[in-house]
């Protein structure tokens, strides 16, 4: 079975769910997940995990986001998304730059933001998206994010709304429809997002990806060494680590890959406090 990660530039129109059933038909194997949902409207970097490689997508998951986005002012709807029932319709005209780069600076740095009530978060092992697009009514709790920063490209007034576009550079579990809502609910005018692309997700640039089509895999350890530092094993540490069994300490603190003699993923070693000596532990182990 192969194993390695699949750097994928999703396209509009899919879930993240079907680029995953795509993959597993085109690799021929069910073991493929991926590091951070997109919805169908959504378009740009989707990190496939496949084989081992699909434990270690906790750590892409984790790192920082980056998103294209137009922001239009002047309308809300009930998924803050071009594709959800119009709410309100609000003359936004008279909204200067000055009054949008203002208010969008409010959202730099750590905040508390309620998510889109169409994100993937689970309600009742159910997830929001699909109960709001079933008619339901979701109030998520707000929760802690860090927006970085946020570049403004263009604002373009069209008829009584005004467009915005926009570089969000964001923490992980960061929602920019919810951006784009609440932009507009501190206006006064009401907001929604009417396109998105994430152009980064933690190392992985949207250059480096590709249509599913084409889509190549590249190996474990190159992907994970991008997040995570490496220890080369020697062939004794290797077989104590089949067993389960600790080996000397990493030399840095927290998660380090284990390569193996020919400079592939072998391992995760995490450094614990055995009866009072410092030694690494095997958390995970390709087998």
């Amino acid at each position: 079975m192969s194993n390695g990660f699949l750097l994928v530039d999703k396209a509009a129109g899919m879930t993240s769910h079907d680029v995953v059933a795509k993959a597993r038909k085109k690799l021929g194997t069910k073991k493929v997940g991926h590091a951070g949902t997109l919805d169908p409207m959504a378009t740009g970097v989707l990190v496939l995990g496949v084989g081992v490689a699909t434990k270690l997508l906790q750590y892409v998951t984790d790192g920082k986001k980056r998103y294209e986005a137009t922001i239009r002012l002047g309308q809300s709807t009930h998924t803050d998304d071009r594709e959800g029932e119009i709410l309100a319709t609000i003359d936004a005209s008279n909204i200067s730059d000055d009054e949008i780069t203002n208010s969008l600076a409010t959202f730099v740095g750590k905040i508390s933001q309620r998510p889109s009530s169409v994100s993937a978060i689970k309600v009742d092992g159910k997830s929001a998206h699909e109960r709001v697009r079933a008619g339901e009514t979701v109030e998520l709790a707000a929760r802690d994010v860090e927006i970085t920063e946020i570049k403004i490209h263009d604002i373009k007034r069209v008829e009584n709304f005004v467009d915005i576009q926009v570089e969000v550079t964001c923490s992980a579990g960061t929602y920019i429809r919810a951006i784009a809502r609440d932009l507009g609910d501190l206006l006064k005018v009401g907001g929604h997002l009417t396109q998105l692309r994430r152009t980064l997700v933690s190392p992985f640039e949207i250059s480096e990806c590709k249509d599913l089509e084409s889509a190549e895999l590249i190996s474990t350890i190159s992907g994970i060494s991008k997040i995570l530092p490496t220890r080369n094993l020697e062939f004794e540490e290797l077989n104590e680590i089949s067993f389960g069994r600790t080996i000397s300490a990493n030399p840095e603190a927290g998660v380090t890959v284990g390569m193996d003699q020919s400079g592939d993923f072998s391992c995760l070693l995490l450094n614990q406090d055995i009866a009072g000596k410092i030694l690494a532990r095997p958390i995970l182990v390709s087998v």
